[in-house]
């Protein structure tokens, strides 16, 4: 996030799209419902879906899956065809401006509605409230990044963003609400294919050296392959070994037929994880690591703030944590790592990564620190490019809409698009042991449309059968208006329903996300 969870509180407006933030992440949707019923801020929502922050809404917009660089176009247009855009801020922040008004010119709001189906109308309103707003903060999560042209939507929620002054502003901000606890951490540490710990880049030479010389080897200049691409290079057998830790790519990634494939081509799968998830039970090797409650360290949450946890409880048989797993192993095969405790690790970030240099664990021993942090004496930072952008001015990118890599035809007519529900997280491997939530919501549904149950012989609380150009699934439908017709929404969290065995897996050219949220399915009933 460029900016804090505590300011979506106090905005202005408040501009929700891709995110069903009630579900997945529920603390920050009590900020944004406090923001409207409290404190009187706008809010508009846009996602396909009939979310519960619908209703709340001021304007929501219900687009097509897979269009939302056309809608954000078509605001980007109503405001600057009506003056609406922070002139001076542009002027003296931005460049690349020219080449977004041509861009955009031509995406009307009649234009976009035939696009999208967002009413003309609608789309005028809420870019008028948007370009109105003293401050407005942009939230977005995986219905933004998760399409083949996921990294063209998060450009277009940055040219809105700087179009009218949001950027660097108290309040605003493009704030991406991430999928898990520690995905932020994980980034920051270089849990990338091409960069090192604070974003520094492996293809850089001065960052190369710096590493090479703080870790005293040798570093390859060429970044790695992404997670959809391993399970490829695997599959053609150009990867022979595979470590896994912490996921679950047998229920989580697309065409799991293909990873299924793809694993068992290697030579040896070693798993470290919590639980013998589906990945575990096909590995060679299980290296059993310890939960959240049973280690020290710390997490860096959505908001950029490092946080300390401290150990709790021991861990139970033989589970040891993560980075004395690690440690172990590599002093086995050749290169000694003596770290004599969590806190040496932070010692050393400290040294590295210059946004860490000043969160150290006295530091945040009561409250944890916002990085950038770059010294001890800094207090952290509460939102980001304040005076100016990493890069000096602020670039804006021309961004024309491309439509999803696959489209419903007359064998596949529906739309699929998957994602959470509230009660169980990811795929299940801790929430579905647990009571409450199993028992809340105990099996997979499939969402599907009463318009849509007319032409498809479907019945609420019946068997159908889903089938894409990868595979088939049943799962027990379940007949709502919150899917718009033509489209059916399904969970991943249940190995019974695994539906990715239906998602497509092709890859955003840039950021390789695969279009989870868009792939054309044949809806039949069981």
């Amino acid at each position: 996030m460029t900016n804090s969870v505590d300011e979506i509180e106090f905005t202005d407006l408040i501009l929700a799209i891709g995110t069903n933030t009630t579900e997945n992440h529920p603390v920050i949707s009590s900020k944004v419902k406090r923001a409207v019923r409290r404190h009187g801020a706008k809010l508009i929502v846009i996602d396909p879906r009939d979310i519960q922050l619908t209703k709340y809404a001021d304007i929501w917009l219900r687009q097509r899956p897979g269009t939302d660089v056309a809608v954000i176009n078509g605001l980007m247009n109503v405001i600057i065809s009506e003056g609406l855009l922070a002139r001076d801020y542009i002027e003296k922040r931005t460049e690349g401006i020219e080449a977004l008004k041509e861009v955009v010119a031509k995406y009307t709001p009649e234009y976009v509605e035939g696009i999208s189906g967002v009413p003309a109308e609608d789309l005028k309103t809420a870019a008028r409230m948007y370009g109105a707003a003293k401050s407005a903060a942009i939230l977005y999560a995986m219905g933004i990044t998760q399409h083949t042209t996921g990294t063209d939507n998060v450009k277009s929620c940055a040219n809105l963003a700087m179009l009218c002054g949001n950027m660097g502003i108290e309040g605003g901000g493009v704030n991406p609400l991430r999928g898990q606890n520690n995905v932020q951490g994980a980034c920051d540490m270089g849990a990338l294919p091409n960069v090192f710990p604070a974003y520094q880049q492996v293809a850089n030479d001065e960052a190369r050296a710096k590493f090479e010389k703080a870790w005293g080897v040798s570093l390859p200049a060429k970044p790695g392959l992404t997670i959809t691409e391993v399970m490829d290079a695997a599959h053609k057998g150009d990867i022979k070994g595979l470590y896994v830790m912490g996921e679950n790519p047998m229920l989580s990634d697309p065409d799991l037929t293909h990873v299924e494939e793809a694993l068992k081509n290697l030579d040896i799968l070693v798993v470290q994880d919590i639980f013998l998830t589906e990945t575990a039970q096909i590995a060679d090797v299980v290296l059993p690591s310890v939960c959240f409650a049973e280690r020290d360290g710390t997490f860096s949450n959505t908001e950029r703030r490092v946080q300390l946890i401290r150990k709790a409880v021991p861990p139970p048989g033989d589970a040891r944590t993560d980075w004395e797993i690690i440690s172990d192993l590599s002093t086995r095969i050749g290169y000694p790592m003596s770290y004599a405790s969590a806190s040496k690790i932070m010692d050393e970030i400290n040294q590295v990564a210059p946004s860490y240099g000043g969160i150290t664990y006295e530091r945040i021993e009561k409250e944890g620190l916002q990085w950038p942090c770059p010294n001890v004496d800094h207090p952290g930072t509460r939102y980001l490019h304040k005076e100016k952008f990493t890069r000096g001015l602020g670039l804006f990118h021309a961004v024309e809409y491309i439509p999803p890599a696959e489209l419903p035809d007359d064998e596949y007519p529906m739309i699929l698009s998957t994602g959470r529900v509230l009660y169980h997280f990811h795929t299940g491997t801790m929430t579905r042991r647990a009571k409450g939530p199993s028992e809340r919501y105990p099996e997979s549904l499939v969402e599907i449309n009463p318009l849509d149950t007319k032409k498809y012989g479907v019945e609420d609380g019946k068997l159908v059968r889903l089938t894409t150009r990868r595979g088939s699934i049943e799962a027990r439908a379940k007949v709502t208006d919150r899917s718009p017709e033509g489209v059916i929404f399904v969970n991943f969290h249940f190995r019974e329903v695994a539906v990715n065995l239906l998602t497509n897996p092709a890859l955003d050219p840039i950021g390789k996300i695969p279009e989870y949220k868009v792939c054309a399915v044949k809806v039949e009933a069981a």
